[in-house]
Order: C-alpha cells, then sequence, then structure tokens
C-alpha cells in the first residue's frame, strides 16, 4: 500500500527540503543585514518602484527609516505608505520555487522556475505601485486593496504559474 504513496511522498518530502533551505538561507541572509536598516533587497525593490511612479508622473521620493528596518513612500506631498522587509514577496517567491522544484523535470525547470520569478517580481512591483497609488488617490480603499485585491494578485499569479507548470510541464509526458 505504502508503494502507492511512494511518488507522492517522494514530492512532498522535496518540497518540503527545498522549502527549509530556501528559507533558511533568506533567514541567514536577512540576520548577516539586520541593524542596517531595509534589507539591500527589499531596497531595490523600493527604489525601482520609486522610479516607476516617477515615470507615470507620480512623483515620489524615499525616506530611510533605519532603526525600524523600512523605506517610507513620500507620494504627493505625503507619506503613502512603508516598504518593509516583507513586501519584497520573497516569502512567495520560495514558496512558488519550492513547488516547481518538487516536480523536477530537468533543465525545464530551471528555465521555468528563472521565468516564473522574473514575472513574480514584476507583479510584485505592480502591486507596490497600485497599492501606492491608491493610498495616494483613493486612501479611503487602502485597507481593502492591502489586506485583499494586492495578495490576490501576487498569490493568483503564484497558483497560475503553478497550474502552467504541472499542466504543460511536470505531468506532460505522464498524460501523453
Amino acid at each position: 500500500m505504502l508503494k502507492d504513496f511512494k511518488p507522492v511522498l517522494g514530492i512532498l518530502l522535496r518540497f518540503i527540503i527545498i522549502y527549509l533551505v530556501l528559507l533558511f538561507a533568506y533567514q541567514s541572509y536577512l540576520n548577516s543585514e539586520k541593524g542596517l536598516g531595509l534589507d539591500s533587497f527589499s531596497r531595490i525593490i523600493a527604489d525601482q518602484v520609486s522610479y516607476l511612479q516617477n515615470l507615470i508622473n507620480f512623483p515620489t521620493e524615499l525616506y530611510d527609516d533605519i532603526k525600524n528596518e523600512q523605506v517610507w513612500f513620500y507620494v504627493k506631498k505625503q507619506y503613502t505608505t512603508r516598504m518593509v522587509e516583507g513586501c519584497n514577496a520573497v516569502s512567495v517567491m520560495i514558496l512558488f520555487v519550492s513547488f516547481v522544484f518538487a516536480f523536477y523535470k530537468g533543465l525545464k525547470t530551471f528555465i521555468f522556475a528563472g521565468t516564473g520569478l522574473v514575472i513574480l517580481y514584476i507583479m510584485n512591483l505592480l502591486r507596490i505601485v497600485g497599492l501606492n497609488v491608491v493610498m495616494a488617490d483613493h486612501k479611503e480603499y487602502g485597507k481593502m486593496f492591502h489586506d485583499f485585491i494586492f495578495p490576490a494578485v501576487i498569490y493568483g499569479s503564484v497558483v497560475i504559474l503553478w497550474l502552467i507548470w504541472i499542466k504543460f510541464f511536470a505531468l506532460k509526458n505522464e498524460n501523453a
């Protein structure tokens, strides 16, 4: 009976191991930057969001709050939102990569994971820009967008990418 579940258990075990390894690596990275303000990766994202907002004529400046490890977005002469480590979507990307590699299919796994990470990165940038626009122009909808709409966008993107991976790559040979 256990032989019937062996493939599923193998996938589950791979997922858990990959997830834990990536999670511990990320936590080590965060620990190495403790006390320096917002971590470098999150800061890069904040800079890119600011660039995009300025590009679409949404004047934005960033203000570092090193003590609290965050960066504030100053938009239209008001502090609209703040960027903290959790806004960088790394935890979502770790979950995505762990799932894709749990269904390892050689080189195409690396290509799909890399492409998916780029897509998730862009979606996250657009999510933060969207949140800043909402908070600057329609603050009354800010909580709804922050807590429900934009998380649905980023997690929905992950689920769509997973479905594409399973349907067109991971299980393709088994369905043929």
